[in-house]
């Protein structure tokens, strides 16, 4: 590896930097303490081939890190942490109506569907004010109001640990499921370096979840366009979820869990306000349900606490560590199995 030293901690390559023992604090919404034993920062794709030939990468333990807004980290990671530091957003095709675009990793979320909707593209408005990158998304298939990013997926461009380049994989071999994908399952394989999307100017609007549509009336939108929707779905969100600039989080801090369709029946004859909706074969059920009425809704432990805004959302009320805020959603899976024999499964990963 060629780098310039600019210090005992720093080193800077073509298009990438390394620091050792770097603080993590700043690199999670969480706003927990925690350490790498090695830090780098890339911002061309092309220097993971030189920066993974680097010995040192190839032994230590490696965490892709993107904004930090779906990482709990319970201790220091004992190796190396990279973050994607590529910004831009190209179109690569656009006729007809639908237009093919590729973003890089590190663009933020949000900028990109503000992006879309300011050019007439339609589908990406229900996914409005989920922080974290572009990276990120393919990752966790993130999804909200209804709607997924799978949707609009084409291929995803990642650097393949194992065949020590850079690789277009198509949606169709991205194994997607309900905040799943490939890229979560072999963690240790891939890096996402770029995402492409295809993105229409014309599609049905979908309104039909929970307080979309109240939302709409009370702004007084009865013939609503995307960017509407978008604003509808932003002002929800900034009521339900504390801004993690103000109140360490990361949203969702549960899956909803999925039940057999016999289990979901027997639930619901016991508990009759218990939301549940179809999902494939399954049923899904309201996560946030089964934690409000188990009374953890509001629940504090020191500074570690469950959102009095919405159950799903563990906070940092200011010096929670890692594992305090671990056992506290311990506690809460607890709960709800005692209660209910469901099992919480965490939505964000837990070092």
């Amino acid at each position: 590896m060629s780098v310039h030293r600019t210090g005992a901690a720093i080193a800077e390559g073509n298009g990438y930097t390394i620091v050792e023992n770097a603080s993590l604090l700043g690199r999670n919404t969480f706003h927990v303490a925690a350490r790498a034993q090695m830090l780098v920062d890339v911002r061309k794709p092309a220097a993971l081939g030189e920066l993974f030939g680097y010995a040192a990468l190839r032994a230590q333990p490696l965490l892709v890190l993107g904004e930090g807004s779906n990482i709990l980290f319970t201790r220091d990671w004992p190796g190396v942490v990279l973050a994607i530091a590529a910004h831009g957003v190209r179109v690569l095709g656009d006729e007809g109506g639908r237009a093919h675009v590729r973003v890089e990793a590190g663009e933020p979320w949000n900028d990109f569907v503000r992006w879309s909707l300011a050019r007439g593209y339609v589908g990406l408005e229900n996914l409005i004010l989920i922080p974290g990158t572009v990276g990120a998304a393919p990752i966790q298939n993130i999804g909200a109001y209804g709607t997924e990013v799978r949707e609009f997926i084409v291929a995803v461009e990642a650097w393949d640990r194992r065949a020590g380049q850079l690789v277009r994989i198509a949606k169709a071999d991205c194994a997607f499921g309900y905040r799943d994908s490939i890229f979560k399952r072999e963690r240790d394989r891939y890096v996402v370096t770029a995402v492409e999307f295809e993105l229409v100017r014309e599609r049905p609007l979908r309104l039909d979840y929970a307080g979309v549509r109240e939302e709409l009336a009370a702004m007084g939108i009865e013939e609503p366009r995307a960017p509407a929707v978008a604003e509808a779905i932003a002002r929800i969100r900034t009521r339900k979820l504390p801004n993690p600039a103000l109140l360490g989080n990361a949203g969702s801090f549960f899956k909803n869990p999925l039940v057999d369709p016999a289990r979901a029946e027997a639930l619901q004859r016991e508990h009759p306000t218990l939301p549940a909706w179809p999902a494939g074969d399954l049923y899904k059920l309201s996560a946030a349900w089964l934690i409000e009425t188990c009374g953890y809704k509001g629940l504090r432990e020191g500074d570690a606490g469950v959102s009095d805004r919405h159950a799903l959302v563990l906070v940092n009320h200011g010096h929670a560590s890692g594992a305090e805020l671990w056992a506290l959603a311990e506690r809460v899976r607890a709960g709800v199995l005692g209660r209910f024999g469901v099992e919480l499964e965490a939505e964000p990963l837990v070092v």
